[in-house]
């Protein structure tokens, strides 16, 4: 069948809501108090989640839900767990990948 074993790439919020398990205002809420998740938005404004943005979703989940920590406590636990922070737009992922291509180009130029 065409399609199987083919990921995507990107989720909405809606789809994430129900991976999660929660309503997606409750997302929006988290974004505003975990500085680490901020999914990208499409041309249309809409939200798009990554496999990684939903891992840390899962992960505020389970030390919200499961753990029972206060907002406070899971955003420091995140810390300590080394939650990387997520790049602060598409700009700067823009602008490291044309520096990251411009110095392989340098090397290819070099020979080597």
């Amino acid at each position: 069948m065409l399609g199987e074993g083919i990921t995507k790439l990107y989720y909405s919020i809606g789809e994430v809501a129900q991976l999660a398990g929660e309503e997606a205002h409750v997302l929006r809420y988290w974004e505003s108090e975990f500085t680490q998740l901020r999914p990208r938005k499409n041309r249309a404004g809409n939200r798009v989640y990554t496999n990684d943005d939903i891992d840390l979703v899962f992960r505020i989940r389970r030390l919200l839900r499961e753990e029972k920590y206060t907002i406070d406590g899971a955003r420091q636990a995140l810390k300590r767990q080394g939650a990387a922070p997520a790049p602060e737009s598409a700009e700067d992922d823009l602008r490291e990948l044309r520096d990251f291509l411009g110095k392989l180009l340098d090397r290819i130029k070099e020979g080597g």
